[in-house]
């Protein structure tokens, strides 16, 4: 069965990542993507590398992982905005289209003809996103924008990291691109949501994400510890601002994560772990005490898990019902035997490298399953098929388009 949004169209005109992990959304979820590129250079992600994808020879290939991270089930047209033919071609899809998606500074777009009132005029019920630094108005609207500015003038940083009186304190950002990927996620929850007002009013609208909106919001509960107290969270390393134990511990041969989000887990840890009198001591028998008393009862945490190795703690904890887990790197992930089963790892043809190993969305459906068949595209792979078949232009048309530079 067809994606739970097979029936809608959705022109791409964004780079990097942001935007584009909104659209690939959208295309996990069945939509057809229309991925609108730069003639010769396309998606500025395509340049970030090294890794590139490696041929079946092992050999590099020009195309790049972090572009293939966020651009699989699109087709690549490229056309060149700047000129009014090539104007022209994003106005005759945006007309077929359901959604538009674009990261542009705020009024490039509408330069061309190309802004939400520009489209509104023509498609009534487009949905058209736009993705910006610092969205389309206050007094910082103008300026460009990107991820980790955003972690950092949104507060992120300032509360990821060890204390400053630590070795290697300091404020840090996040390991990946995180406000790039959330903001992308609210991208597409709020596309979603007004295709669901269109299908009953039959309007379109104009979204406006930016990426320090979302960094804010995604302050959670350490925006709200603020609000409600006035105190200025700080960093706090591994460890959890409202929760004690909710964090890493040293053990025999490594590190582990324990995480004890109730009373009730602390005592079965205590139990399982042999330090029952920890949990009947009032310092630490509730939440709210053992937060009062953290480098306390940390100390003799550390103390308790020196006594085995990583493995053995897991498999304890684990028979215990304690919430726990190894730190993984990266290739240890995926060779994870849950991950393995959940799928997170497959491979789609691809017309460069041969085929091109992608990890899956974590997104699960009874009855419209996710389907991948489309692999991340080579540059302008698909224009002639999207000048033909979307845009009914002739052979002849499309010779000429060539010709004079505008695709």
């Amino acid at each position: 069965m067809a994606g739970p949004l097979s029936h809608i169209k959705v022109l791409d005109l964004s780079r990097v990542l942001a935007a584009p992990w909104a659209a690939q959304n959208l295309a996990d979820l069945g939509a057809d993507v229309i991925k609108v590129e730069r003639p010769g250079k396309g998606d500025d992600s395509r340049a970030y590398a090294p890794p590139f994808l490696k041929d079946a020879q092992g050999k590099d290939t020009h195309e790049s992982a972090y572009f293939c991270a966020a651009n699989r089930g699109k087709r690549s047209i490229t056309v060149n905005l700047t000129r009014p033919e090539g104007q022209a071609i994003v106005r005759e899809l945006a007309q077929q289209c359901d959604v538009l998606l674009e990261n542009y500074k705020v009024g490039d777009l509408a330069r061309y003809g190309l802004g939400y009132d520009d489209l509104k005029a023509l498609n009534p019920g487009l949905i058209y996103c736009s993705v910006t630094g610092f969205g389309q108005t206050g007094p910082y609207k103008d300026r460009p924008g990107y991820d980790f500015m955003a972690q950092g003038m949104g507060g992120m940083m300032s509360i990821t990291g060890e204390r400053d009186d630590l070795p290697g304190g300091g404020p840090q950002r996040v390991g990946i691109p995180i406000i790039d990927l959330t903001s992308g996620m609210y991208a597409t929850i709020a596309i979603c949501a007004a295709l669901a007002h269109r299908a009953v009013t039959g309007k379109g609208q104009w979204i406006d994400v930016a990426l320090l909106d979302t960094c804010v919001a995604f302050l959670a509960n350490q925006g709200m510890n603020y609000l409600a107290t006035g105190e200025t969270p700080g960093r706090i390393g591994n460890a959890h601002p409202n929760i004690v134990p909710y964090q890493t511990f040293k053990t025999k041969d490594g590190n582990i994560i324990l995480a004890c989000g109730n009373d009730n887990l602390f005592n079965k840890f205590c139990e399982a772990a042999g330090c029952v009198h920890l949990a009947q001591d009032l310092r630490f028998s509730t939440n709210a005490g053992r937060v009062r008393n953290r480098d306390e009862i940390t100390r003799l945490l550390n103390e308790v898990f020196m006594a085995r190795p990583t493995r053995e703690w897991v498999e304890l904890l684990d028979a215990a019902g304690v919430s726990n887990g190894p730190i993984n790197n990266i290739a240890q992930v995926f060779e994870e035997p849950q991950v393995i089963a959940r799928g997170l790892k497959f491979e789609l043809p691809h017309a460069i490298a041969g085929k091109v190993p992608l990890v899956a969305n974590p997104m699960h459906f009874s009855e419209t399953p996710l389907r991948y068949e489309v692999p991340p595209p080579a540059l302008g792979q698909h224009t002639d098929e999207i000048l033909r078949g979307v845009l009914k232009k002739s052979d002849a048309e499309i010779a000429k388009l060539k010709e004079d530079g505008v695709v």
